[in-house]
């Protein structure tokens, strides 16, 4: 899938191309991003004003998929964006790394929401009935605290703290309790187990 930019802001473009190192395609005419096809589409929020759900629904239409990148980050926002069909949100001005991150998550057809925004979703989720621990028992005793804790939507460095030990340990619990457990990610964890 090629990488395509499109803004009304030549300074968040360049701010998005040094990012992904120029693999990327830009366009200035939102009417020509209409033709594109299977490609993921980076835009920034204040450039389909006044109607993102018809910008959206007609990026979609060609199995593209979107990441809404906002000045100010909203999280309301961000939900509506999501549900109506955007792969991803976050911050216009966020690091090289989330960016890279964004569009390699959404490249393996994930959603990608900044990581803040996904903890505040996770704490959204209404818990269920089921008993929990009859869905963790094939994980290790530190892969279930790690699971616990992912589920109640610490951050890894968060964890990190809490157990004393590192993000990148955190991490590697992690994805193997989603191997484990038959999920891509945190989010997918959380409703779960909520």
């Amino acid at each position: 899938m090629k990488t395509v930019l499109y803004s009304d802001d030549i300074n968040l473009l360049s701010h998005w191309q040094k990012s992904l190192e120029n693999l990327c395609d830009v366009y200035d005419d939102l009417d020509s991003l209409y033709e594109i096809k299977e490609s993921i589409i980076i835009i920034n929020f204040s450039a389909c004003l006044p109607e993102c759900s018809y910008v959206l629904a007609e990026l979609n239409k060609n199995n593209n998929r979107v990441l809404i990148l906002h000045r100010t980050p909203d999280f309301e926002v961000a939900k509506k964006m999501i549900h109506l069909g955007a792969f991803g949100y976050g911050n216009a001005l966020m690091r090289d790394h989330f960016i890279v991150s964004a569009v390699n998550t959404i490249r393996d057809g994930m959603v990608w929401l900044y990581p803040e925004y996904t903890s505040q979703l996770i704490m959204e989720i209404r818990p269920k009935e089921e008993n929990q621990d009859a869905l963790l028992v094939s994980l290790t005793s530190r892969e279930k605290e790690v699971a616990l804790l992912l589920k109640d939507g610490l951050t890894y460095k968060d964890i990190a703290i809490k157990l004393d030990i590192t993000p990148r340990t955190v991490k590697a619990h992690a994805q193997n309790t989603y191997a484990k457990l038959h999920v891509k990610d945190r989010v997918a964890l959380a409703l779960l187990l909520k």
